[in-house]
């Protein structure tokens, strides 16, 4: 960049594009801002999804400066993500203390009965909706995702693994949607993180996966993996090549693919309850800082993510039907706490 400052012709124009940024990730003067280090809580174990975005912003953060203070990464994954989820919501009044939540924020107290609900916490921002593929081994023979259905149903009830993160959590939910539509029967086998559940396929321990892109990309680019289908109505919008001889785009929906059904994940910031505007203000601005930055729309398109983006009423909206689509799922799969 340096170079090309001094090199190029249009050096005014680049001068001016670098101040425009400078000036958007400033620090600029505000009615609050953290005045100790703020725990980053991640709900959910290491590897995974929310894992690796939560160390992403924490990057961001120290490297453009957006913050005073420290952003501390703390995982606290017990109960499918309760233990974090109550400690938001036990630090009522708390600025200094913020979570990354994935499904998990509709899934755990459905499944667990554990006394928490999303309304319990301060939704700050929607960051972006996190796909799901059907992965399977690359040292199989199946092409597609209708020839891997066809050999599940033909081997016939619970002889092959789908490997997934938790029980009763998104993964679950998703297998247990296969099965009714295709008529197969999976034994499902719950894994810590999305990192591990990679691992275990390229292994051979399960046979599928549901897991998000950014959390097998890197056994996909190595070949390790193949991506079957992913569970949106419409194919990953990037065409850059990760493998050899495919981009994100190249993977078809799963409805293409004869498996009809579609499904993605929040990838949102939540506060603890009873703080203030001008708290969630700073908030809001940080991370609007974050999104502005190269690393982050890298981020996006590598880890294959529908960038949607929401906050205030818009967010909430979004919650509240969110919420009602995974109590109507959970029913269905009979996933509900008794």
């Amino acid at each position: 960049m340096i170079k090309d400052l001094v090199s190029s012709p249009s050096r005014p124009a680049r001068a001016t594009a670098t101040a425009l940024l400078a000036l958007m990730i400033a620090s600029p003067v505000f009615a609050w801002e953290p005045s100790k280090p703020v725990e980053f809580v991640i709900p959910a174990g290491t590897g995974g999804g929310a894992d690796q975005m939560a160390r992403l912003i924490q990057g961001i953060v120290v490297k453009h400066a957006l913050m005073k203070e420290s952003l501390i990464v703390v995982n606290k994954s017990g109960g499918a993500g309760a233990e974090g989820f109550m400690a938001i919501k036990e630090a009522k009044g708390d600025p200094h203390k913020i979570i990354i939540t994935l499904s998990n924020l509709f899934t755990t107290p459905l499944a667990t009965g554990v006394p928490f609900n999303w309304k319990e916490m301060t939704p700050v921002a929607m960051l972006a909706l996190d796909q799901f593929v059907l992965w399977t081994n690359a040292d199989e023979p199946y092409k597609s995702a209708s020839e891997y259905i066809a050999a599940v149903k033909a081997a016939g009830p619970s002889k092959f693994k789908m490997g997934g993160t938790g029980s009763k959590q998104e993964d679950q939910i998703i297998t247990v949607a296969i099965e009714k539509a295709t008529g197969t029967k999976f034994i499902y086998v719950p894994f810590k993180g999305g990192g591990e559940v990679a691992v275990q396929l390229v292994g051979g321990h399960v046979n599928s996966t549901v897991n998000n892109p950014i959390e097998a990309v890197a056994q996909w680019r190595a070949g390790k993996l193949r991506a079957q289908c992913v569970f949106d109505q419409e194919r990953m919008p990037f065409k850059a090549k990760v493998t050899e001889t495919q981009s994100w785009n190249d993977i078809p929906t799963c409805k293409e693919a004869g498996v009809p059904i579609d499904y993605t994940m929040l990838r949102g910031i939540f506060m603890p309850p009873g703080v203030t505007p001008d708290q969630l203000a700073f908030y809001v601005d940080l991370l609007n800082k974050v999104r502005a930055t190269p690393e982050w729309k890298d981020f996006i398109e590598k880890g294959a993510f529908n960038a949607t983006y929401m906050t205030g009423a818009p967010f909430t909206k979004w919650l509240e039907g969110a919420e009602a689509t995974h109590r109507a799922l959970m029913t269905e799969a009979g996933f509900l706490a008794k």
